[in-house]
C-alpha cells in the first residue's frame, strides 16, 4: 500500500498552479504533457476552490446566546485550530 500524501494548503496549490501556468503559457511542452498539465492544474484550482470553500464558511459561523453575548469558537482549517 502507497503511503498517503499529505494535503497541499491553500498557499502550497496555489503556487504550485501559477507554475504550472506560466509553463503552459511558454508555449514549449508537447500536447501530450499540455493536456497532462491541463489536468493537474484542474486538480490544484480543486484544491484552492475548497480551501476557499471551508474560508469562507469558517468567516460565516458566528453564534449569538440568548443573552446577547457571542460564543467563541475553534474550528479545524486546513489541519490547523483557529479561533474566531
Amino acid at each position: 500500500m502507497m503511503p498517503k500524501k499529505k494535503a497541499l494548503s491553500f498557499e502550497q496549490a496555489l503556487e504550485e498552479l501559477e507554475s504550472l501556468v506560466q509553463v503552459m503559457e511558454n508555449g514549449d511542452l508537447s500536447l501530450e504533457k499540455l493536456m497532462e498539465s491541463y489536468g493537474k492544474g484542474i486538480e490544484l484550482s480543486r484544491i484552492c476552490m475548497a480551501s476557499l470553500d471551508r474560508a469562507e464558511k469558517a468567516m460565516d459561523v458566528v453564534l449569538k446566546e440568548q443573552d446577547g453575548t457571542i460564543e467563541e469558537l475553534r474550528l479545524e482549517i486546513e489541519g490547523g485550530t483557529h479561533d474566531i
